[in-house]
């Protein structure tokens, strides 16, 4: 994965980061990173191990359970990349922005078709990944939203308490 270093991006609603804390400085793990990869794939395990590894450098005091069902977040909203997007988007790019109480992960396409999560049907053995991205983050507390970009593609992206709601 291409590391494009740090860049601003959105944030949930509400939620406060280091552009909105005034005077106060922000803490060590707070920012925003964005990777580049390949629409290929080798590119699923490659960004969940980039957005781990990431979490643990920075220090982000995520609880557990959150950042497995982060890293699972990673893993199907790229893999939805990868296999859906490709075709018009050989490129995507993964964004994690982490502020004091919060972290938020997207994936940003070049094709400007908007997923719906699918309801259960248990004749087909996939297309539930939206569904289980949804799931994962109202259990945590979060919220996720699909959103179209200026160049007319779009962004899904899931953003979570550090702490789950039920802790």
């Amino acid at each position: 994965m291409d590391d494009q270093g740090r860049g601003s991006g959105p944030r949930p609603q509400g939620a406060e980061g280091p552009a909105d804390a005034g005077t106060v400085d922000p803490l060590p793990y707070e920012g925003v990173w964005r990777f580049t990869a390949p629409a290929v794939d080798a590119s699923v395990p490659q960004a969940r191990r980039a957005v781990r590894d990431l979490l643990l450098r920075q220090g982000v005091p995520v609880a557990d359970d959150v950042a497995y069902g982060l890293l699972l977040i990673v893993s199907e909203l790229v893999t939805n990349a990868v296999r859906h997007a490709a075709l018009l988007s050989p490129m995507l790019a993964v964004e994690v922005a982490v502020g004091a109480e919060w972290v938020r992960v997207a994936v940003e396409d070049n094709h400007p078709y908007r997923p719906t999560a699918l309801e259960t049907d248990h004749a087909r053995t996939g297309g539930r990944g939206l569904l289980l991205v949804r799931e994962i983050t109202r259990e945590a507390g979060g919220v996720c939203d699909v959103e179209h970009t200026a160049n007319g593609g779009k962004v899904i992206w899931a953003a979570l308490p550090l702490r789950t709601a039920r802790a």
